[in-house]
């Protein structure tokens, strides 16, 4: 049986309602993007707390798996344009600036890869430009029937190049194509179809289905899944050859683990395994 906390803000400011909430359900820690009223645009600061609250996830052993949602009725609308349109009265008319949050969205997304526990995205509504690259970065989602997904970026003259980054690597060329020439919405449905998203569930149900399936993960000996996430983005990248030669070292090493001995051990003798983690 897990246990449930109550949500609690991360990096909480005097003046202004947090924008990353944290909650710990069992081994499964829920962080919500917290600015509805924004439809939860990746501003600045929340692009931070994000990359913090998910560093500080990485050693916590406390935490198994991490599901990613959101409040309101948007997942996410991608960058706060508004911030950054604000920057072109600097004197490089923002371009310093326009790197700096390009760089930060891109490490972000780049923790949650990096990062040794499986991240669920939990969609509830439009997940739009960096939105969708959030989704599409994660290593699971569940979606809303009602949700929706978009690259619309080329219709306000602005490609949505590193969004391209993560959607490109999730969905076939066509289909990833089609979405950031023409920045049409593509439903919940097309998007599972795809390969965007794992699941749709009735709308109002995408925040607990993401937290079934963590747990269903988080009941997994931690040290198989951190080698697993690790191989499968490394391999990915290689040749066939090459993914074949990294991935038989990968398993010889695994094969020596604990968790496998015990894993097949409890397999052969019919019993549940007892994982160390290691």
């Amino acid at each position: 049986m897990t246990s449930q906390s109550a949500s609690a803000p991360v990096s909480p400011s005097v003046s202004q309602p947090p924008i990353l909430l944290r909650e710990q359900v069992g081994d499964v820690a829920v962080l919500t993007l917290n600015r509805p009223d924004a439809r939860n645009s990746l501003s600045e600061r929340l692009i931070a707390a994000l990359t913090t609250e998910l560093r500080h996830i990485h050693d916590d052993l406390s935490v198994r798996v991490v599901v990613i949602a959101a409040s309101g009725k948007a997942f996410s609308a991608g960058h706060d344009i508004k911030e950054l349109t604000a920057r072109r009265n600097d004197a490089d008319r923002g371009r310093a600036y326009f790197a700096e949050i390009m760089t930060a969205c891109s490490t972000m997304m780049q923790t949650i890869v990096h990062l040794p526990k499986p991240v669920v995205a939990a969609v509830q509504g439009i997940a739009t430009a960096a939105g969708c690259q959030l989704v599409a970065t994660c290593d699971l989602a569940i979606a809303s029937e009602a949700a929706t997904f978009a690259t619309p970026g080329v219709d306000i003259g602005l490609f949505c190049s590193t969004p391209m980054v993560a959607l490109s690597r999730n969905i076939p060329r066509k289909q990833a194509m089609e979405m950031l020439l023409t920045g049409e919405p593509i439903s919940a449905a097309t998007a599972r179809d795809i390969g965007l998203v794992n699941r749709v569930v009735p709308a109002g149900h995408e925040r607990n289905a993401a937290i079934e399936l963590a747990q269903k993960v988080a009941g997994k000996s931690a040290y198989t899944i951190k080698i697993g996430k690790t191989a499968f983005y490394r391999q990915a990248e290689m040749s066939l050859a090459e993914a074949y030669r990294y991935t038989a070292e990968v398993m010889t090493e695994n094969m020596m683990a604990r968790d496998a001995e015990e894993g097949i051990g409890a397999f052969i003798d019919k019993r549940e395994p007892k994982w160390q983690d290691k």
